[in-house]
Order: structure tokens, then sequence, then C-alpha cells
């Protein structure tokens, strides 16, 4: 028998309302491992009802005791760091150790929201007139919402619930049903870390789940991170719904090598950054732009690397890349570079159709490098998302800088060189919002915000760092006069001015 999943809601595992069940896969195996309820609206009214109650006692429980909480949520994060990656490799296919790693970066946020007592701190101004002095609170928003995606099912959502619980808000997750189990374990150590009842609740679902988020009076804010079409969509239609929205897109993130790069540094760099989680990263690099001379000498260092990629099962001892989440999107990669060789991209090496040993029914795509692609192919057009590098090849840096800005995207992008001249250059011209100088992929630290720019981001500000306090807040300016008893002033109709 396969086990079924409950939902979150109040503080305890529920029974979802809702009939509807989906398989969660091992992707090494194409196992059940066990099935996941869908929410519908019945259960989204539930777990909103309870965050909604939940709410007046949180907001006013003081900032400080908040920190308390969280800091004993980040202590049993690191006591169960180990299991909660192993749930991930389990559920979403990727190696052990990036699994940990993401796990720790997630850890980071939690560290970031302790400070909440500093980071709501406002602003003050003596004397703005005579008398007169002013000031801002940084208020909650209420209740809000966050979706999150298949990738990263301990990382991405802690960008959000920490950041959104310190300042006074509660929550409710939405993880991609793929991927749940690790959300409902944290929603367990939250308990455990002394959370009341309701601030937080888990509500694995699909699209029903999310249109009703969307639509619900007393939702707030709703965060995302997925596909740019739906991120559009989702931004749109809360907008529609009165709430504010970060929803982050999708990506095709470039790293431009210079000839004056030290090569294989730039190629080790360069294939941990590709086909690290087989290429299901949102600041994977998928593309390389060759300037001059590098791409003759760095393609041959690229495919020697890669061919050298251990693939099987994420918790095998010495394995480094895992399969990719599901059947479908397996043959999706398939069909992508069978267009890019029937377009005439030079397939340099040839994932396609890879057996491991004893995982027959897994999910794999093995290391896939094309050279020599061009703009219009749809192997550079579109988002991959899997283990596939493609490599263009530019005269010039003004060309490699003119190629990237015309791209719809711009989430992650970085350079490799030996030169401050082109590196000053590279992240003033770049129209991109994270940037790396010799690092493949700058996913900022915590205390950073998290975001990038055109079609990778719709909505006004990135997640955690002070632009996610920013967003699950509201500010309020009061301005104050205490005037003496004595004291008394005539009736002014005109606009006051203050100074």
């Amino acid at each position: 028998m396969v086990e079924t999943l409950k939902l979150w809601i109040a503080g305890q595992p529920v029974t979802a309302a809702s009939d509807r069940t989906v398989e969660v896969h091992n992707p090494a195996t194409g196992e059940v491992m066990r099935r996941v309820p869908l929410a519908g609206q019945a259960d989204i009214d539930a777990a909103v009802a309870a965050a909604k109650a939940a709410f007046p006692a949180w907001r006013d429980t003081t900032p400080l005791r908040r920190a308390r909480i969280l800091t004993r949520f980040r202590e049993l994060m690191e006591q169960q760091r180990e299991e909660l990656a192993r749930l991930a490799c389990q559920e979403h296919g990727k190696t052990l150790a990036d699994a940990m790693g993401s796990v720790q970066r997630g850890i980071e946020v939690i560290e970031f929201a302790s400070g909440v007592p500093h980071l709501l701190k406002g602003e003050q101004a003596e004397d703005v007139g005579r008398g007169v002095d002013c000031h801002s609170l940084l208020q909650p928003v209420g209740v809000c919402a966050g979706i999150t995606p298949f990738n990263f099912p301990v990382m991405v959502p802690l960008w959000m619930f920490p950041v959104a619980i310190a300042c006074g808000n509660t929550f409710v997750l939405k993880p991609s049903e793929r991927v749940p189990s690790c959300s409902l374990r944290m929603a367990e150590l939250l308990r455990e870390a002394g959370l009341p009842d309701g601030v937080f609740n888990v509500v694995p679902g699909d699209k029903a789940a999310v249109d009703a988020l969307l639509a619900h009076p007393d939702v707030g804010a709703i965060s995302f991170v997925g596909s740019t079409p739906v991120a559009q969509s989702i931004y749109e239609t809360g907008a529609r719904h009165g709430k504010r929205v970060q929803a982050l897109g999708g990506a095709k993130n470039h790293a431009v090598v210079m000839p004056d790069a030290d090569l294989d540094f730039a190629a080790d760099a360069l294939v941990g950054a590709a086909y690290g989680s087989a290429g299901e990263r949102c600041m994977a690099i998928s593309t390389v732009v060759a300037v001059g001379e590098a791409g003759d000498r760095l393609v041959p260092l690229l495919k020697q690397k890669a061919a050298r990629i251990k693939v099987g099962r994420g918790d095998a001892p010495g394995i480094e890349m895992g399969p990719v989440i599901s059947a479908a999107h397996r043959d999706r990669i398939v069909a992508l570079i069978d267009s890019g060789v029937a377009q005439g991209a030079e397939l340099v090496l040839d994932g396609r159709g890879l057996q491991v040993a004893g995982l027959a029914g897994g999910f794999f795509v093995g290391p896939t490098l094309f050279d020599r692609v061009r703009p219009e192919m749809a192997i550079y057009r579109e988002e991959i998302f899997g283990p596939v590098l493609i490599v263009l090849r530019v005269e010039s840096f003004e060309q490699a800088v003119r190629l990237i800005n015309a791209n719809p995207y711009g989430n992650g992008t970085a350079i490799f060189t030996g030169s401050g001249h082109w590196a000053r250059r590279f992240e003033h011209e770049i129209e991109v919002g994270m940037v790396g100088i010799n690092v493949p992929i700058p996913v900022p630290m915590a205390f950073f915000s998290f975001g990038g720019w055109k079609a990778s981001l719709f909505g006004d500000l990135h997640m955690h760092g002070m632009e996610g306090v920013y967003f699950y807040t509201r500010t309020k300016v009061v301005t104050s006069r205490w005037p003496a008893p004595a004291e008394h002033a005539a009736s002014a109709l005109a606009m006051p001015t203050l100074g």
C-alpha cells in the first residue's frame, strides 16, 4: 500500500476535503513512493481561515519573540538537514550533496529573518517642522501565500515564509505536488519550535489550488517561483484581485567567456553550473557565449569534463548528476535536443538514450553539449531546464553584451575574464538582475535580494534580503506634534507646510 499524505492546517495534519490525488514518483527509479492530495477550494478556504484567525495574535507578538521561534526552527533545521536533503533527493532526484547544499542556503534565510527586530526598524526625523516629528513603521500585510516549484523543495519555500512570518504575517504554502514531503516536514519542525497553530499552513495542489489562492479575498500577498508564462499570469491575476505579487519566472542564463579567461577554471565552473541538479535550476548556466578565439579552446575542455560526469541515483556514492523530474520532462528535453540537431547546431556530446544500470525505469538524460548554436534556434530561444549546455560564438565583448541584452530573460549571468576592465564594463552594461564575475551561479546570500529583470520577474520587489522585508510589510508614516497646553493655532485652510 502507498501512503497518502495529508495537508497541514492550523498546526496539525488534516485529511483533504478534495478526493483528488496524484502519485509522487522517485525519478531515479520511476517507482511510486506515496500519493499526495490536491487541495481544492474547501481546503484552501480552511487553510486561509486558519491563517486569518492566527494573524491578530501573531501580529501582536513582539518581533523579538518571533525571532526566538525562528532561531529554534533554524536549530531544528540544522539537526534535520540530512533528513530533509534525503527527502529532496528522493522526490526530486538531485544528488544528496546538491540537496544538502540547497538546504543550507535555505537555512541562511532563516538566520537572516531571525534578525527581524533590527530589520523592522523604521526611519525617524526630529523637527521636520517646528515641534513636529516624523517616523515610519513597517507593519505586516496579513495572510500571505507562497507557490513554489519542484526543483528546490526546501530552499525556495525558505526564501519566502521565514521572512513573511518574521514580519508578523501568517502563511499558506502551496508546494509543488511533485515534491510535497519537505514542506510538510518543515511544518512539523515549526510546530516543534513553538510556532502558534495557524501561522503556517501547507496545501499541496495543482492549478485549482493556485486559482483559489489568487482569488481569495483574505490573501493579501502572493509569492511565486516558476516558469515565465505562469509567473506573468499569476502577477496579472493577483494584481487584478488587489494583491501584492512577486512572481519570479524563467531564465536563459548566459556566461561570457573572454579569450583572456583561465579556460580550465572556466570549463570546470561551467560544467558544474550547467549540469548540476540535471540543469533543473533557474540559475543554471545554459548558454555559453564564447568571444573570439576562446571557443576553439573551450569547447573541447567542456566536452572532456562533461563526458566524465557520473550519472545515476542521487543518493548513491560518487554520483554527480541524477535524473530529471519526470518522464514527460525527459521527453521534452530530448525533443529539444532533436530540434537542435535538425536546425544545424553541432552536437558535441549526446545525452539521449542514456541507460543507467539497474535503473531502467528512471528519467535520465545524459550531459549534452552543442556548439555553434545560432540565436534563432529553439535550443537557444526556449528554457530547456535540463542537462543541455549550448555554445554561441561572437567576435567581440560588445556583441556578447548585445546578445544577452536582447534576450527576453534577465535572471542571472556571468563573465569569465582576467581583466578588471571587461568585468567592470560587464556589470555596468548588462541588463540582468544577478551577475557573477568568475562566479558561474551568482545566487546572492540571504542578506541580499534574489531576483531577475525583464521576463524573469513580474513585480517590483525581489525575494529575501531587505526587499523581502519590504514585500511582506506595509509602510506607515506618522507625523506628530505635541503642543503645549497653552498653545493655540488658528485654523488654516491652505495646504500645511513645515520647516
